[in-house]
């Protein structure tokens, strides 16, 4: 699939911006600050309802403006085009259109435009946090089925409900009472968080055992003899992982039991996919840590090439970004990403100087800057 046109109003820097697209490569070049990245974060919002710069969308809007929208035509396989729209509010619900019907709600969108991105943010998948790496699983597993988008908003729906409902309890103990009525209640919410926590965790493991071989061997490609890469996934409670839904769902009902008590004490649900980890091996030791700084780099592009490859292999070949990612690589990675990745269907990318995009990706240019975003080449 590729983006045909991106029409923007009052998104980011932005009052309005019309920008024709063509498949192939396209490079948005101009000075830091002028736009580029706002460009190619609105199409990945379109495919993942998400910024991959902000947890909110209050800074999407440009300042002074109540809302936000934004709109791409979609050519998918067979050349059917889709028109998609997203109006963005902050502090109410989003609103969505597909081919100007206003019948569909936000989440209907996802899977209209499938992209995978890759940013220097992307450098927090290996040395960050645990929750940089469930984000990375949930979104690709929702680009692959867009139905686990409402999987993902049970459990988070259940998830705070139980945790308000323990901190209650918790409360009651230290003061000596109401503890039976609110246990009680507590069983009913143990039921729903296994049950879709179950889901959740039964497709993240088969996702970590499809981009194995894939992560590996994009590895391989972007650093030759540097290491051997393994992803583990680790859940939260002891014993082996699941090897089937249902009885990942019984896992998590004996550890719900086994942590009552320490979740009653501390008023917060301690196990979970929303405490799983994603595991990054280099080697015998783990990427977070003791990778180099080029090899955390090599280390998160080959999580995203792996992704690509996935969806690419899985149906539709999904647009391809790479934002400011170039002037952070070493002349041999950037060289062999850019080798990597020119024949795809749609790949856009951003850089500050144009001497910053390899020539193995050569295609349109667009410059960027004062608020315009002008072609140079056809």
């Amino acid at each position: 699939m590729h983006v045909a046109h991106l029409s923007l109003a009052d998104f980011r820097s932005y009052a309005r911006v019309e920008v024709p697209l063509d498949p192939g490569v396209t490079a948005f070049v101009g000075p830091n600050g002028q736009g580029k990245t706002n460009l190619v974060e609105a199409i990945g919002y379109l495919a993942t309802l998400g910024s991959h710069r902000v947890a909110t969308d209050a800074p999407l809007v440009r300042l002074g403006a109540e809302r936000a929208v934004v709109r791409a035509s979609v050519v998918a396989q067979g050349g059917r085009t889709t028109l998609v729209e997203l109006e963005i509010t902050p502090g109410r619900a989003n609103r969505a259109r597909l081919n100007r019907s206003d019948n569909v709600r936000p989440r209907d969108v996802l899977g209209v435009l499938r992209t995978v991105l890759f940013a220097p943010e992307d450098l927090s998948l290996v040395k960050g946090d645990p929750g940089e790496r469930r984000r990375f699983l949930d979104e690709l597993l929702t680009a692959r089925a867009p139905r686990l988008a409402g999987v993902r908003s049970d459990y988070e729906r259940v998830l705070k409900q139980r945790n308000a409902l323990l901190k209650t309890a918790a409360t009651a103990r230290r003061h000596g009472g109401g503890k039976a009525a609110d246990l009680a209640t507590l069983e009913v919410w143990d039921g729903h968080l296994a049950r879709t926590g179950a889901e959740l965790t039964a497709f993240r493991i088969q996702l970590v055992a499809a981009l194995q071989p894939l992560v590996a061997e994009a590895y391989r490609q972007l650093a030759p003899g540097a290491g051997e890469t393994v992803l583990e996934y680790r859940s939260s409670f002891e014993g082996e992982l699941p090897t089937s839904r249902e009885q990942a769902e019984q896992q998590l009902l004996d550890a719900l039991q086994a942590a009552r008590p320490q979740e009653v004490a501390r008023g917060l649900t301690l196990v979970g996919p929303h405490r799983d980890e994603l595991l990054l091996r280099l080697g015998p030791l783990p990427a977070k840590g003791y990778a180099s700084h080029g090899e955390s780099w090599s280390y998160a592009l080959a999580l995203r090439l792996a992704s690509y490859e996935l969806l690419r292999s899985e149906g539709g070949e999904p647009v391809l970004i790479l934002d400011d990612v170039f002037a952070e690589l070493d002349a041999r990675r950037r060289d062999r990403l850019a080798e990597l990745v020119a024949g795809g269907e749609q790949v856009l990318v951003t850089a500050a100087v144009a001497e910053d995009v390899p020539k193995a990706l050569s295609g349109a240019r667009y410059a960027v800057a004062d608020g315009t975003v002008t072609r140079l080449t056809p």
